[in-house]
């Protein structure tokens, strides 16, 4: 019984109160996606452009693109799932309607 109790003491929170993993997997997801998206920006770079503002903007252009994307899905892992819209008080505001007419 002492035992078991140690271990789960051990193992700290379930996975989706733990935010050591949370950080953990946002800061790997983010360094991933910054260095694939530059590297990308810059093949890019090299292969189209020529002048070097331009090659530098398109490794900016890359890492923006990597950096966004990280946050985005960093967003639904602190967050949980994305939020759903619901379509019924956007339809009801549209056909004139006040959200308390429809509730009737």
């Amino acid at each position: 019984m002492a035992e078991e109790r140690q271990q789960k003491k051990a193992q700290g929170f379930p996975p989706p109160y733990d935010l050591n993993a949370k950080w953990d997997a946002c800061l790997d997801l983010t360094a991933r996606r910054l260095a694939y998206s530059s590297l990308a920006g810059a093949f890019t770079a090299l292969l189209f452009f020529r002048s070097p503002v331009t090659r530098w903007a398109s490794v900016a252009f890359g890492a923006g693109l990597g950096i966004g994307s990280a946050y985005t899905d960093c967003s639904y892992i602190f967050d949980g799932s994305p939020p759903k819209v619901s379509s019924s008080k956007i339809s009801t505001i549209f056909a004139g309607l006040s959200p308390r007419e429809d509730d009737e």
